[in-house]
């Protein structure tokens, strides 16, 4: 199914592609066999690659997705949503053996939120379904998304295509995502000689390096081949450890959050879009962590962020990177 026929992409995003329904206000389930009432229940995209890809669009930058998803009605939605973002889809494998992943997300009263996930079509994404002829061109950076349930790609998988990248002189990246029953480290770890950025969030790295501390867990990336390392800290803004200059934190923007639902991928928009237009990595960070803010204050993962522009008027000039603690 084609549903974009864009040819010019600057970044392209491989990964978790999930139709998310939402329900809020859920702070407890009711007991069982009854019925209780909520405020509302959508559905909205969700995983990393859909997250991240829909937020770069949505910033203004020619973006390809690319995944796999079922012949299913939640794959039509799916892709039909990502392509009217304005996203290349035409990366997105249609297989109808798998159904397309799928996510309960309950929002708590606090934007916090729990998770009820099949893995679906996620769990049979290969090297062999990359469309490379979709990240061509003016192709400068390539993102992968949810390695740990991206579970045929971890270890070996992932490496085959992260060395395809470098060898066609792309920028790689790559974002991190919980799951108890991934391979770890040892599925990540062979990946990293290969990546310019790993992108985890604090609690990620705390899992998959046993540190914590931020800049610790950096260090052990780095150690382990990574060049590059930005942890997201959430309310706590995210912490940069370049390969050639001293590590340092920014603080995050203050807002009132609604629902903190694909906030760490619009962070990674946010800073995937920096690394783009070659603005230093100080001014990349606010603007992620701006990004991120803006995610936050809307239900859904990526309802609140909004064109590039507006983000920019909305940088705090007082903010500036402090040196990294920890």
């Amino acid at each position: 199914m084609v549903a974009n026929t864009a040819s010019v992409s600057e970044i392209a995003c491989l990964g978790l592609l999930v139709a998310d329904i939402v329900g809020a206000t859920i702070d407890q389930l009711p007991e069982r066999g009854t019925l209780d009432l909520i405020q509302r229940i959508e559905l909205h995209t969700g995983g990393c690659a859909a997250n991240t890809g829909a937020g770069l669009a949505k910033l203004g930058v020619p973006t390809a997705i690319l995944g796999k998803v079922g012949a299913d009605a939640l794959g039509d939605y799916v892709v039909a949503a990502l392509a009217g973002t304005g996203a290349d889809t035409r990366g997105i494998v249609r297989d109808p053996a798998v159904a397309t992943a799928s996510t309960i997300v309950t929002v708590h009263s606090d934007a916090e939120r729990s998770f009820l996930h099949v893995i679906g079509a996620n769990a049979a994404l290969t090297a062999a379904d990359v469309e490379w002829s979709v990240i061509a061109g003016d192709t400068r950076i390539l993102h992968i998304a949810g390695l740990q349930l991206l579970t045929a790609l971890e270890g070996q998988g992932v490496c085959d295509i992260l060395s395809e990248a470098k060898r066609r002189g792309l920028v790689t990246s790559l974002d991190t995502v919980m799951n108890p029953r991934s391979l770890g480290w040892d599925g990540l770890a062979p990946a990293l000689p290969y990546l310019d950025w790993a992108l985890p969030s604090f609690d990620e790295a705390k899992a998959l390096t046993g540190e914590t501390k931020a800049l610790r867990q950096a260090r052990k990336l780095q150690a382990a081949g990574a060049r590059n390392v930005a942890v997201k800290m959430g309310a706590n803004g995210c912490l940069i450890a370049p390969s050639d200059a001293a590590p340092f934190h920014v603080r995050a923007y203050a807002v009132d959050a609604v629902d903190s639902l694909g906030a760490g991928d619009a962070w990674v928009a946010g800073f995937l879009t920096g690394l783009l237009h070659d603005w230093t990595l100080e001014k990349t960070a606010h603007f992620a962590n701006a990004v991120g803010a803006a995610c936050v204050q809307a239900y859904g993962s990526t309802t609140g962020v909004v064109p590039l522009a507006q983000i920019l008027e909305r940088l705090d000039p007082t903010l500036s990177a402090e040196g990294a603690a920890g």
